[in-house]
């Protein structure tokens, strides 16, 4: 069942679509804005982070060998400290966190003046391409990756803190992620239920939209979506080598594999993240986990394929105004051996553009 529910947005009112019980029903398919990019984590949100433990295994491996000792940058603590307090305990010999959201500063500077770290954890309130620090640290854990690999302005942030916060021979945790795509039908993303946002996810639309000071077309996040409506296997889209050539912007070109009969009108794209060079990689699409999927739109209505036809996508990311978080845009041709060749595209910038452009979105906020 979904019914309309309307937010107040700048004195405007926005319709969308919600289901009341999605987020009641464990690993059900889950809609929401993907929000990690934007300034709106809250409690559950940093839980979620905490309490990942394929995420924090990953990473845990990751510090506890290479920490010990050394000076440790930690960008984006977060409320908890996650990391910072992570490094201390595997023996790094100091600690510089930097927070940029207030009242997740705020919590860290409560959480760090009643415990014994507080010595060795030097808690910054900014962004760090603002800040400064000395002396320069020989690790950083930078958890500023989103659910599309570069989505969160790791690239930037990375390049300038090789500049101006870190050794020549620092080391970046993590080591490498990726995003990949493949081809989908939205709807059929969902299983047998309705399409629509899960009431819990209405508070971080509320907050995207107000921050933007108007709706657009969010991103779509989806957790636990339905495997079958991939048809086909997935590419990759986006490289962050973190420890190697990190560009500012990227352009790549896949060739997408129908492998059987079903339908079209977008790609779903999910990270792949690995913390350590020699270290197991965490996929997002197989591994439950804090990171989910985001599902972009291309044709305005389903395309039926059938087994080898092809779709070729180019997916290109330029940065936005601010100079840290890329816009995407994509490019398809689909080539089917029933019906032709039909192109589409979608833009997806970080802050505006327009609203309900596609199907999809006026489906959404009717």
């Amino acid at each position: 069942m979904t019914i309309p529910v309307d937010l107040v947005i700048a004195g405007s009112t926005v319709r969308v679509l919600v289901d009341p019980y999605r987020n009641t029903a464990p690993e059900a398919p889950t809609l929401g804005p993907s929000a990690g990019e934007y300034p709106c984590y809250d409690a559950a949100a940093y839980a979620e982070m905490t309490d990942d433990q394929e995420r924090n295994r990953r990473f845990r491996v990751a510090l506890a060998r290479l920490v010990a000792g050394r000076t440790v940058l930690d960008i984006g603590t977060g409320a908890d400290l996650l990391w910072a307090r992570e490094s201390v305990r595997y023996g790094a010999r100091q600690v510089f966190a930097m927070e940029a959201m207030q009242e997740s500063f705020r919590r860290a500077g409560r959480w760090l003046a009643e415990q014994d770290a507080a010595e060795r954890i030097s808690l910054l309130r900014g962004v760090s391409t603002e800040l400064d620090i000395s002396p320069r640290a020989q690790v950083c854990v930078a958890e500023i990756i989103g659910s599309l690999a570069g989505a969160e302005g790791a690239a930037a942030v990375l390049t300038d803190a090789r500049r101006r916060h870190l050794t020549a021979d620092a080391v970046v945790v993590p080591h490498r992620c990726v995003t990949l795509a493949a081809p989908v039908a939205f709807r059929r993303l969902f299983a047998d239920a309705p399409a629509a946002f899960a009431a819990d996810s209405l508070g971080y639309l509320k907050t995207i939209f107000e921050w933007h000071g108007a709706p657009f077309d969010v991103r779509l996040r989806i957790s636990h979506p339905a495997r079958a409506a991939l048809l086909g296997a997935g590419q990759v889209v986006e490289v962050l080598d973190l420890n190697g050539h990190l560009p500012l912007e990227q352009r790549r070109s896949v060739r997408l594999v129908i492998d059987r009969p079903g339908l079209v009108d977008g790609v779903l794209t999910w990270l792949r993240l690995w913390c350590l060079p020699d270290g197991e990689p965490l996929d997002a699409l197989a591994t439950a986990c804090n990171w989910a999927s985001v599902y972009f739109p291309l044709f305005d209505t389903e395309q039926p394929v059938e087994a080898g036809d092809l779709l070729d996508l180019t997916v290109t990311s330029t940065l936005c105004e601010d100079g840290i978080h890329p816009d995407y845009h994509l490019d398809a041709v689909l080539h089917t051996a029933n019906a032709g060749t039909r192109s589409a595209s979608h833009s997806s910038p970080y802050r505006g553009g327009g609203f309900r452009q596609h199907s999809v979105h006026r489906h959404l906020f009717p």
